[in-house]
């Protein structure tokens, strides 16, 4: 069988591309994912950085202003994860590092969802914690992150079990 210059490895993705092509679609493919997450962080982020800043925040009781801290530190982790592909990409662009560099932009991504649940987990709780003091709060934010999991986690790794050939 003749070469055609593609890379062996290529055929494991059933699709003809040497592995730069594959690095290239892969990135494409990654940067329109973080788009969606970067959005969604920013903007609960910025919301989170003005709580302090209101009067309300001073009659917040001292565990709620934890949460707060918490909840700000996780945000401004997430933020910096799900940014930090750009900056990768911005720093190693044009020295042939592009399949390495979607790994750890891939790595990055997935530490920033991780991020953004537990800021998303924690912004809940506080918000559930100032609104009702009921004891139902465990409950509803113990269901929202279940949801969260299903959705996020258990759903893509079932589809990927399930649809992925061996």
């Amino acid at each position: 069988m003749p070469d055609s210059g593609k890379d062996a490895s290529s055929t494991d993705t059933g699709r003809d591309e040497t592995e730069e092509e594959r690095a290239d679609r892969k990135w494409g493919e990654l940067i329109q994912e973080i788009r969606v997450a970067q959005t969604g962080v920013q903007i609960l982020f910025g919301f989170l950085l003005t709580v302090v800043f209101t009067p309300r925040y001073a009659q917040l009781r001292d565990v709620d202003q934890t949460i707060y801290i918490v909840t700000v530190v996780l945000g401004a982790a997430a933020t910096g994860a799900l940014i930090g592909p750009v900056s990768l990409h911005r720093i190693v662009s044009g020295r042939r590092v592009k399949p390495q560099a979607v790994r750890w932009a891939s790595r990055l991504t997935f530490a920033g969802l991780v991020l953004l649940l537990a800021t998303m987990t924690a912004s809940l709780l506080l918000i559930l914690r100032v609104a009702t003091h009921d004891g139902y709060v465990p409950w509803l934010v113990a269901g929202v992150v279940a949801w969260y999991l299903i959705c996020w986690f258990v759903l893509p790794l079932w589809a990927r079990y399930r649809f992925t050939t061996p």
